[in-house]
């Protein structure tokens, strides 16, 4: 397993990467990204079975990123894990390239579904898992979803399905930012308790600092289990790792300017000073 200060490492230079590409290719939804990125190193580091020369390998544990719209996250950890060449991201929403802003599946090595409109990520998650039960397959299923993604309907419909199904190799992450496109998490809806929400539904819960790695390996370990799935409530910062967005949610929306770019990448010890 990789050492912890390397993991924050590597969870920097994604950060850092997120931020690039949102100002080389003019997209939004960096806040989003940038909360999700320790789940993200957790998962591909210390949690899921993929082997980045083999991403077709039909025993992998699936990975699906609900909240599509933070892609440009998932698109960097992938390349840092060594799915596919660092420098494939200066491409990210490129006309006709192969990373659009939005995922589409097996776009790249390692993409498992297209995502983006929310409260389809747990219904394929579940999926995955009842097939994988049908073929005899072991491979486990995680799906990182957001918050406001909770308001969805869907959600809970897969929620009771994983449950009735006892499906104990499935694992569902919030990254709980607390906030929406429009607003406060807690406002839009009545979103907590969410932890109890998901016990309600028969769901092994866990809450963490969803930026603490080490507690999110434990808690992504710790399945299966039980015959019931697992929900961890990863309790998050929108704009995580540079100070000036961070819990601000006109980075849901807003671009880095040149300038903002080199400050967030000083920030996060990318670049001298």
């Amino acid at each position: 397993m990789v050492d912890l200060s390397e993991l924050e490492q590597i969870a920097r230079r994604i950060r850092g990467k997120v931020v690039e590409m949102s100002n080389r290719a003019h997209t939004p939804h960096l806040g989003s990204s940038l909360s999700c990125v320790d789940i993200l190193v957790a998962a591909y580091w210390t949690s899921l079975r993929v082997d980045p020369t083999a991403p077709d390998d039909p025993d992998r544990d699936r990975f699906i990123l609900s909240k599509g719209h933070a892609v440009s996250a998932l698109y960097a950890t992938l390349a840092h894990r060594g799915f596919f060449s660092l420098g494939l991201l200066d491409t990210f929403n490129d006309d006709g390239g192969c990373l659009p802003e939005q995922p589409s599946p097996h776009c790249v090595p390692g993409l498992e579904a297209a995502t983006g409109s929310l409260g389809h990520g747990l219904p394929v998650g579940v999926g995955l898992a009842i097939g994988a039960r049908v073929n005899r397959r072991a491979f486990r299923v995680v799906v990182v979803m957001s918050d406001g993604e909770c308001n969805e309907g869907s959600v809970w419909e897969a929620a009771m399905r994983a449950t009735s199904q006892r499906l104990d190799r499935i694992v569902a992450i919030v990254d709980f930012n607390g906030w929406q496109a429009t607003g406060r998490s807690t406002e839009i809806l009545a979103i907590d308790p969410l932890r109890e929400k998901f016990e309600a539904f028969g769901w092994r819960t866990v809450e963490v600092d969803g930026h603490d790695i080490a507690a999110l390996t434990r808690a992504m370990t710790s399945m299966p289990g039980a015959d019931r799935p697992l929900a961890v409530i990863a309790r998050t910062v929108k704009g995580k790792g540079v100070s000036f967005m961070e819990d601000d949610n006109n980075w849901h929306y807003r671009i880095p300017t040149d300038e903002e770019l080199r400050k967030a990448q000083l920030e996060l010890g990318l670049v001298p000073a």
